[in-house]
């Protein structure tokens, strides 16, 4: 399991596990978060799963494919730490990955 800590917008901490190969956003549904819609069901056409990934964990992450940088145009306030979660796959090196979630996604 990989452990992942999702920080909301008001400060409050959430902890939840994935499994290695499922994707950030699947985690979060499957545990409850609510910040995280996923209107699309992960496929990257939307962008109602955008996440802040904290340094330093952001290095480790690959780079932003072509698609995830115009739906990252659509999200509310992006920063250079923004991702789709639907687009960050879990796997050992993650493990205690920490998120901030933004106050809102549309």
């Amino acid at each position: 399991m990989v452990a992942v800590t999702f920080v909301g917008a008001d400060g409050s901490a959430r902890q939840c596990s994935g499994t290695a190969g499922e994707s950030l956003m699947r985690a979060a549904v499957r545990t409850g978060i609510r910040e995280i819609l996923a209107e699309c069901g992960g496929i990257a056409a939307c962008a109602t799963c955008h996440c802040y990934v904290e340094p330093p964990w952001d290095q480790r992450l690959d780079p932003r494919s072509d698609v995830e940088e115009a739906m990252l145009e659509a999200a509310l306030e992006p920063t250079e730490f923004s991702r789709l979660s639907c687009q960050i796959t879990l796997s050992p090196a993650l493990d205690g990955l920490v998120v901030r979630l933004p106050a809102d996604q549309i």
